[in-house]
């Protein structure tokens, strides 16, 4: 099945191998713009043969990136760089995705930074301002407009991301969320920046649309997995096709890890929830990741670290699968 084709919408994998979105803090230039590096790193992936390619958390907004390093889509002046890029990526034969982001109170960046209410994430980062209703509005338009310049990018898939801590997130959790307001109190007001972002780039968007989560915050009065099934159920009602299962990073916690930690929470969602999942964290063997898609646990296997290492993971799995894939042309005289 890890080779089998998996069909989203409007898009046909050829595999089921997704490059985790992972940051690279690589922009030179403080200006969010695509550099030599990721011309080269992104692309390579594809040449190494995962079907699905997704960029690094890309910010929304200036104010809402984790460092000055970060990739960026908030103005259009970045789109041609990430048009090189899906350019490349398509001539290896994969598909191209990016990550829409926002860090709330995990920027750590010069100037005020923004989240659900003023609690900062421990006592060495900033305090965060609680967002007025007009600042929400505006975020919220942002994820919008970085979807329209994600279609003139020519991505195939996007990825929202309300995990590890950022933005969405905090939103979404009462540890980090005590507002009052329409978009605090009970797990649907929690929920409602999120869905009004969904909803924003549902409106530009027509492709798959998919959203990480952090499936546990890993604290006894935070949110856990079946939650997320609720949350999950509600995203799927709005059009989201995926959820890409993650765990953790808004409260400072060390959860326990193992191979396959996470996908528990992949397949709790895909099973209760009735929707696609991918599933993500320490999955690094061919065998490991065909007895997920085998099982039922998951639709998606999203590889992090493990394609940092080897850029050429489908070619070791197959190896180790006894499957034959098809080399780059240019790689056949050695594949």
């Amino acid at each position: 099945m890890l080779f089998s084709e998996f069909t989203i919408r409007n898009v046909v994998l050829k595999n089921r191998i997704v490059m985790s979105p992972m940051c690279m803090y690589s922009c030179t230039h403080k200006d969010g713009k695509i550099t030599p590096f990721h011309l080269v790193h992104y692309p390579s992936r594809a040449v190494g043969g995962a079907g699905l390619i997704i960029l690094e958390a890309s910010a929304v907004t200036a104010q809402g990136r984790i460092t000055d390093q970060d990739l960026g889509i908030w103005n259009d002046e970045q789109i041609s760089g990430l048009q090189q890029v899906v350019q490349l990526i398509h001539e290896a034969g994969s598909k191209s995705a990016i990550q829409l982001a926002h860090a709330g109170r995990k920027a750590m960046i010069d100037g005020p930074i923004i989240a659900p209410s003023a609690i900062a994430f421990n006592d060495k980062m900033q305090q965060p301002e609680a967002m007025s209703q007009e600042q929400i509005k505006e975020t919220v338009d942002a994820f919008a407009k970085a979807a329209g310049r994600a279609v003139e990018a020519g991505f195939d898939i996007l990825e929202i991301h309300a995990a590890h801590g950022y933005l969405i997130h905090e939103f979404l959790s009462p540890l980090s969320n005590t507002r009052e307001d329409g978009y605090g109190g009970d797990a649907a007001g929690r929920y409602r920046f999120l869905s009004e972002i969904v909803n924003a780039v549902r409106a530009l968007w027509q492709g798959p649309l998919f959203v990480r989560i952090s499936a546990s915050d890993y604290h006894p009065e935070g949110l856990d997995v079946d939650d997320y099934v609720q949350i999950a159920s509600w995203l799927k009602n709005q059009g989201v096709d995926l959820i890409d299962c993650s765990s953790g990073a808004l409260v400072p916690a060390a959860p326990r890890t193992y191979p396959g930690y996470q996908v528990p929470f992949a397949d709790k969602i895909r099973n209760a929830a009735q929707i696609a999942t991918g599933a993500v964290g320490l999955i690094t063997r061919g065998n490991q990741a065909e007895e997920i898609l085998q099982s039922g646990r998951a639709d998606l296997i999203f590889l992090a670290r493990e394609l940092l290492r080897d850029p050429y993971w489908p070619r070791t799995a197959a190896k180790e699968l006894g499957v034959t894939i098809p080399a780059p042309k240019q790689y056949e005289r050695a594949w």
